[in-house]
């Protein structure tokens, strides 16, 4: 026999309603009694929930996407950036009764098919550029775009302060003594993530007295294998060069491998600085100084502002513009500020 959650409601003594909300995750009304009370009927009943019957009475499918850019023909291969964004998503979510969605895109005409598709409540744009966020014309559910600096009024955008970030590594490159540096990152276009951080790096260094001559900047592409062949041809291409910004922890780490790797040392003969204070960053030999930026506050966040954009009269009022028609207005975009972890990759210059 099929348990319904009248029978949960009847045992328990609370509303359906009630019993609905703590089955489908939306918990912040209900005494913690209660929900352990109705979680143990239900698990001893044995009730399964029919979600695709649940999304057709709520006109929801309770699916929020995780979207990521792929090549064409390529196969998802996360970052260790997107994993922690992805994996702190599905936790925030999960919490609230949503499932989350991970797909790669490799054309931009996919966002609106996944969104169709999938009949998804909301949509969090992660790794794609401003550019390819700009094009994007999706108006039938909310889109937040982690580390955006988009104009486009429909992506909500959610960031680190990468302007300061690249203030804070140059700062402490040029406090340890060094005068002739490399920035490291993968190529961009105006001022998004890697330009903020670019700007803030060179006005630093500016700003310590370096020549403008030897602020060097390079392209590569954001990967360990990436910074590995960089760092092995760092003295042959940047001879004058003592310490390196990248702006991805995984990125520098390759690049002290390949240093290493091709007879040098960090911060013997060069100090490098990451930007992400991911895990692995503390085990590498030395330790990676690093920009740390709060990526469980910003995952945090995301995840809130998508649940608010999806469920506005449950998590609060829906604020409008004065003298508007009433309808709501554009979010700003958050920034989230960040901080140097300091470790082992950074000394004076070589001697």
């Amino acid at each position: 026999m099929t348990t319904r959650l009248s029978d949960i409601a009847d045992e328990a003594g609370v509303s359906v309603m009630t019993v609905s909300n703590v089955m489908n995750g939306k918990r912040a009304r209900v005494s913690p009694a209660t929900i352990e009370r109705v979680l143990g009927i239900a698990a001893r009943l044995g009730y399964v929930p029919n979600i695709p019957a649940r999304s057709l009475a709520a006109n929801s499918s309770h699916i929020v996407a995780a979207l990521v850019p792929v090549g064409e023909n390529n196969s998802l291969l996360v970052s260790p950036h997107t994993v922690a964004v992805v994996g702190g998503m599905e936790t925030h979510l999960r919490h609230r009764g949503y499932h989350v969605l991970l797909r790669g895109i490799e054309h931009e005409d996919q966002v609106a098919q996944t969104v169709r598709g999938w009949s998804l409540d909301g949509v969090v744009l992660v790794e794609f550029t401003d550019e390819q966020i700009d094009r994007l014309r999706v108006d039938a559910v909310p889109l937040v775009a982690i580390d955006s600096y988009s104009a486009n009024p429909r992506a909500i955008g959610v960031r680190s302060d990468d302007h300061a970030g690249g203030r804070l590594a140059g700062a402490r490159l040029a406090d340890a003594g060094h005068r002739h540096m490399l920035f490291a990152g993968p190529p961009y276009q105006g001022l998004g993530v890697v330009g903020q951080r670019w700007t803030g790096f060179r006005e630093a260094c500016l700003e310590a007295g370096l020549d403008p001559r030897a602020i060097e900047a390079e392209e590569v592409l954001t990967s360990f294998e990436d910074g590995r062949r960089l760092g092995l041809r760092l003295r042959r291409d940047h001879p004058e060069v003592t310490a390196v910004f990248a702006t991805a922890d995984h990125l520098a780490v390759g690049i002290m491998a390949g240093i290493v790797e091709a007879g040098g040392s960090v911060p013997g003969d060069v100090s490098v600085i990451g930007f992400d204070d991911l895990d692995f960053a503390r085990y590498t030999t030395p330790g990676l100084t690093t920009v740390a930026q709060d990526m469980a506050a910003k995952v945090a966040e995301a995840s809130r502002i998508i649940l608010e954009e999806i469920e506005p009269a449950e998590i609060q009022p829906t604020e409008t513009e004065p003298g508007t028609d009433g309808t709501k207005a554009p979010r700003e975009p958050v920034s989230l500020d960040v901080r140097l972890v300091e470790r082992g990759s950074v000394g004076p210059p070589r001697g």
